[in-house]
């Protein structure tokens, strides 16, 4: 575990959708890249080069500033074993670290009740998005969840109970399908009815709060600016988790990719900077993911859902660089003859964030022992 003078923040970031890990770290010169992505390929003068072979994309340039400062660990070709390519099924396995089954526990919400085991503060993991996401869901573990931090501290007790209502039926809607009814279903709606308890103690964050950073008026970058003013409040936060979306690029990924990750790459530059300004950033790492990669071929207007994608680690305390390897690109490596074949698995990446940066046993969380990276100096 790293040694640092406060206790080590996790924010977790969501791509929702599968972001083409393809188009965001780029084999910029590989032909089998351009051969089959002659719509949606980036082409190679417009990438910013990592190396002599991989680049981001040319929208990543605040994240490639704190590439180049040694803060972020590119992991590369991330996935499991017969990678789903469903949605809901996708991303319910890397919530749960269950490919096997659909499980009701969720990674972080298990971390959390490490972190503080009597669920002595309703604040330890604090979620910014509407419901609650999987990962966080476990019963009897209290976990916050707001969708907008200022909008939230000024409601009237009737809209306050309007939106508890609101959240506890999408958080039912998501889950009930998966898991059906019967107890189960009565620890979800437990959970569910714990999100909402730490929202009073938010209300102190936002009046505490002044920064010299403008984030720009994206949902990305007013969720992480809401994660920054929770964090300086001091309130005890340990996991914090949102997610942008949109990232299902079937269709019109030209326009709608470049786009996001220009505002995803934004959002956490301004992030970093106000953290630092405020001299509270070296016990804070993010890890940023996705449920899946896109096909190695473009469809004509977009990419479908395949495998082997990648995610982000960053931080003060991170050791920068490439982690794992990018997935082949030889076309007889190809999994299922289209698609990139993973090459670590996403569970031991959360064992690195468990044991290397929180100090928690990842066994009994992810299910197993995997192999780890060591992204931290």
């Amino acid at each position: 575990m790293v040694a640092i003078k406060k206790p080590p923040v996790l924010v977790i970031v969501q791509l929702t959708g599968g972001n083409d890990f393809m188009n965001t770290v780029i084999p910029y010169t590989n032909p089998v890249y351009h051969d089959n992505r002659p719509l949606v390929g980036i082409p190679q003068d417009q990438v910013i080069p990592i190396d002599d072979t991989l680049g981001f994309h040319p929208n990543f340039g605040p994240v490639k500033e704190l590439y180049d400062e040694g803060k972020v660990a590119i992991v590369q070709g991330i996935g499991y074993p017969n990678s789903s390519r469903s949605h809901f099924r996708g991303m319910d396995i890397m919530h749960t670290c269950e490919p096997e089954r659909v499980a009701t526990e969720g990674w972080l919400g298990k971390t959390i009740r490490e972190l503080d085991p009597g669920g002595d503060n309703v604040l330890t993991g604090v979620n910014f998005g509407v419901g609650l996401p999987r990962a966080m869901a476990v019963p009897g573990v209290p976990v916050t969840s707001v969708s907008d931090l200022d909008n939230y501290g000024l409601m009237t007790g009737i809209s306050e109970t309007d939106q508890r209502e609101q959240a506890l039926q999408i958080f039912k809607d998501m889950y009930g399908p998966a898991v059906g009814t019967g107890p189960v279903m009565e620890y979800l709606a437990q959970t569910g009815i714990d999100v909402l308890k730490g929202a009073d103690r938010l209300k102190e964050a936002p009046a505490s709060y002044s920064s010299n950073v403008e984030y720009a008026a994206t949902p990305i970058a007013r969720a992480l600016r809401d994660v920054a003013r929770v964090h300086l409040a001091g309130l005890g936060t340990r996991i914090f988790y949102t997610s942008q979306g949109g990232y299902d690029t079937h269709a019109n990924e030209v326009p709608t990719h470049p786009k996001l990750v220009d505002d995803l790459s934004r959002a956490v530059m301004d992030f970093f900077q106000d953290l630092r300004e405020h001299d509270a950033s070296e016990e804070v790492v993010m890890y940023v993911f996705t449920e899946f990669g896109r096909r190695i071929y473009d469809n004509g207007s977009g990419t479908d859902h395949g495998s082997g994608g990648g995610a982000f680690i960053i931080g003060e305390r991170v050791e920068g660089g490439l982690y794992a390897e990018y997935p082949s690109l030889e076309p007889d490596k190809w999994l299922n003859g289209e698609d990139l074949a993973h090459t670590i698995d996403f569970r031991g990446i959360y064992g690195t964030l468990l044991e290397q940066w929180l100090g928690v046993e990842s066994g009994p969380i992810v299910g197993g022992q995997f192999e780890q990276i060591n992204p931290f100096n």
